[in-house]
C-alpha cells in the first residue's frame, strides 16, 4: 500500500438524525430562514449542505443530535413546510469526520476517504467539506465499520 495520507484526526458523532428540506425557494436568506426556525427552539445543527434544487429551488442538508429530531421536524413542519416541497429525515445515523491543516494542498483527501467507505460497503448519506474537514454522514450501524475503514486509510498523529 501507498504512504498513507497524514491527517489531524477523527471526530465522530454517533447520534444523530438526517434532515433534508427539499424545493427551498433559492433566495437570499432562505436557509437563515430554516436554521432561525430551529434556533428559535434552541435546536444546534452538527452538519450542514446546500446543494442545487430545479426551478428556482435548493436542497438543505443537515444533522441535528437526536434527542432533538423530533423538535426539529415538528418547528420546520409549523415554520416553513409551506414554503418547501418536501421535509425528509433519517433517523439513526452517525457522522464520521477526518480534518487537517493541510488539506487544501492534498487533492486526494476527499476520494480517499470516500473510497475508504465504498470499500467496506458504507453508504454515504451526506457530505460536507471545508478547507480543513470532509465529513460523512452514514448509518449509526455502521459508524464503527466507517471509523475502521478511516484509521486504515490515513495516518492518525
Amino acid at each position: 500500500m501507498a504512504d498513507k495520507i497524514k491527517i489531524g484526526g477523527i471526530i465522530r458523532n454517533p447520534q444523530l438524525a438526517l434532515i433534508g428540506v427539499i424545493g427551498l425557494p433559492d433566495r437570499p436568506g432562505a436557509a437563515g430562514i430554516v436554521m432561525n426556525a430551529l434556533g428559535r427552539r434552541t435546536l444546534n445543527v452538527e452538519f450542514i449542505a446546500q446543494g442545487l434544487g430545479e426551478q428556482g429551488r435548493a436542497n438543505l442538508t443537515f444533522c441535528v443530535n437526536s434527542t432533538d429530531f423530533e423538535s426539529a421536524i415538528e418547528s420546520l413542519r409549523q415554520d416553513i413546510a409551506s414554503e418547501v416541497k418536501a421535509i425528509v429525515f433519517m433517523e439513526d445515523v452517525a457522522s464520521v469526520a477526518i480534518f487537517g491543516p493541510d488539506f487544501r494542498q492534498r487533492p486526494a483527501i476527499a476520494s480517499q476517504m470516500f473510497s475508504a467507505l465504498a470499500q467496506a460497503g458504507i453508504n454515504i448519506r451526506a457530505i460536507s467539506t471545508s478547507i480543513s474537514t470532509v465529513s460523512c454522514v452514514v448509518d449509526q450501524d455502521r459508524l464503527e465499520d466507517a471509523l475502521i475503514a478511516v484509521n486504515q486509510t490515513f495516518e492518525l498523529p
